[in-house]
């Protein structure tokens, strides 16, 4: 097949549907200006889930190795042709041959999904707690996870020999949650390239020959090294596809670093031809995402992705990796991992599964979602460390998830004193005080200062069945927790009814600047700053 020939008639096919229901369709809500994106609203559900799963899954999962042993493992397929000193001894010695011989398009044979089950995969998340589920449709090095005309690199035609983003789709929807097939190809011109973010750039050696040897593997490597028009052309038919097939609630795109760099200064209004078509068509495509959601009344949304956001901001939510606001700030997700990878690395180095917890939710108190992400080895089975992360938060959630799902923030996030700390959230006229220290002696919320004692209805402890004392101070309400601490664990969620609406809107902190201020470094490679 012709591959290219297909994405010009998909293409084709794309713009002769536009047209026809642009005949039979009233005025779609989205005009395609930045401007009209800006008013999207945030979905009940995708507000309301709180919880999401981030799957990074791909031939990358086959090597399970980077350098130092920490760090994104799903970027050492171009991390094997940038360092052959030290990435070559190592396929030579797991594979006995080393690039051009041996390279990356040769482990895709070994990415098997052997025992993968996608139904077990779902059960899995929805005792996690999950809403809402976001896997790797293709990451930056040209790999696409579902059945896809526009490459013969894909899960169907190779490796696994099946539609990964149908079936886990089929799946999770089947449970009821939402699902969103991610997009990671926005730095393929430059993953196997001599230079990483670069307008035009050309193929590393190895990889050149790799190509000349077979050059069906100029689908997977890069038919384009350069931003230009074919390359964005293709782009976009790629997410056209996956819109087509699998109708998305979420659109879900990586940061792009290309527009800050090699002379890009988007935010600034400053482009290079290419980089100014590429930035158009992402707002084109955006444009026709929202629509053909609102068209099917299908409420979807889309990420705003890195500290350098790649649209303008209100197009969608805040994003980060390993994002941790300090503040309440404009809708936000932070897409968090079990280790210091996303994709699988063996031996990675695993966060305790208290931290994991507070992280989620101190999250959610500042007005983000948790977007967990695991990383399965290439036959489809989760890292155990990983499944126990998973479990431990859908039983931490059985017990709490009051003070989770639905909720919104309060006044302030938090309370911190010496042996103390409480983190807040709100539904209705319900204030959630969450300890993240085992709550054994009173505590008072100071920002109670002002309440009255016939305000307070009731307050219980989630997941115990004892009594709950309490007093208003001229410190604000003090809270004496039972002894009997019950189910919980890690954190203890007290539910203050009162009758007065907690939730307090206008605190937000709207400029994203500002919000991201003090929050973790983290480079495009994973590693800290």
């Amino acid at each position: 097949m012709n591959y290219k020939i297909s994405i010009i008639v998909l293409a084709l096919v794309f713009s002769s549907s536009l047209l026809t229901l642009a005949a039979k369709q009233p005025v779609p809500p989205y005009d395609g200006s930045w401007e009209s994106l800006q008013k999207m609203p945030v979905p009940a559900w995708f507000e309301d889930g709180k919880i999401g799963i981030f799957i990074h899954w791909g031939p990358y999962s086959v090597i399970g190795y980077r350098k130092g042993g920490r760090g994104y493992s799903e970027h050492v397929p171009k991390q094997i042709y940038r360092e052959a000193n030290h990435y070559y001894p190592f396929v030579r010695k797991r594979w006995g041959a080393t690039p051009p011989d041996f390279g990356y398009k040769d482990m895709i044979k070994e990415f098997t999904a052997e025992n993968w089950d996608p139904e077990a995969w779902a059960q899995l998340f929805v005792d996690a707690g999950a809403k809402y589920v976001v896997l790797t449709a293709e990451h930056h090095d040209g790999w696409a996870n579902w059945d896809s005309d526009l490459t013969p690199w894909n899960a169907v035609d190779k490796g696994p020999k099946r539609d990964l983003v149908g079936d886990l789709g089929k799946a999770v929807r089947k449970h009821g949650l939402k699902y969103a097939p991610s997009y990671h190809r926005e730095r393929h011109t430059g993953f196997f390239a001599k230079e990483l973010y670069a307008v035009h750039s050309e193929p590393l050696d190895d990889i050149a020959e790799e190509i000349c040897r077979h050059p069906e593997a100029a689908l997977l490597y890069g038919s384009w090294f350069s931003y230009d028009k074919a390359f964005v052309d293709d782009y976009v038919a790629r997410w056209k596809e996956i819109q087509a097939k699998y109708q998305p609630d979420f659109l879900w795109i990586d940061d792009v670093p290309i527009f800050t760099r090699d002379g890009n200064k988007v935010a600034a209004g400053q482009f290079k031809p290419e980089i100014k078509y590429f930035y158009d068509q992402y707002r084109l495509m955006i444009t026709d995402f929202m629509n053909d959601g609102a068209a099917r009344g299908q409420e979807v949304y889309c990420n705003n992705k890195g500290r350098n956001r790649n649209w303008p901001d209100g197009v969608g939510c805040l994003e980060k990796d390993n994002l941790k606001l300090e503040v309440i700030g404009p809708k936000w997700q932070s897409c968090t991992t079990f280790g210091t990878s996303y994709g699988y690395l063996e031996g990675d180095q695993y966060k305790d599964p208290e931290r994991v917890i507070h992280e989620m939710i101190e999250t959610i108190s500042r007005n983000g979602n948790f977007l967990i992400n695991i990383g399965p080895k290439a036959d489809g089975k989760i890292p155990e460390p990983q499944v126990e992360g998973l479990q431990t938060m859908g039983r931490w959630l059985k017990i709490n998830g009051e003070a989770i799902y639905g909720t919104r923030y309060w006044k302030q996030s938090d309370q911190k004193t010496r042996n103390q700390y409480l983190v807040f959230t709100t539904k209705g006229k319900r204030l959630y005080a969450i300890q993240l220290s085992r709550p054994v002696v009173p505590f008072t919320i100071t920002g109670t200062v002002e309440w009255k004692a016939d305000q307070i209805k009731s307050i219980r402890l989630l997941g115990s069945k004892a009594k709950v004392t309490w007093a208003i101070t001229p410190q604000g309400l003090k809270i004496t927790p039972p002894q009997a601490l019950g189910d919980s664990f890690y954190a203890w969620s007290f539910e203050i009814v009162t009758d007065t609406e907690q939730h307090h809107p206008n605190v937000i902190i709207n400029d994203a600047d500002q919000a991201f201020k003090r929050t973790r470094k983290v480079d495009v490679e994973g590693m800290e700053k």
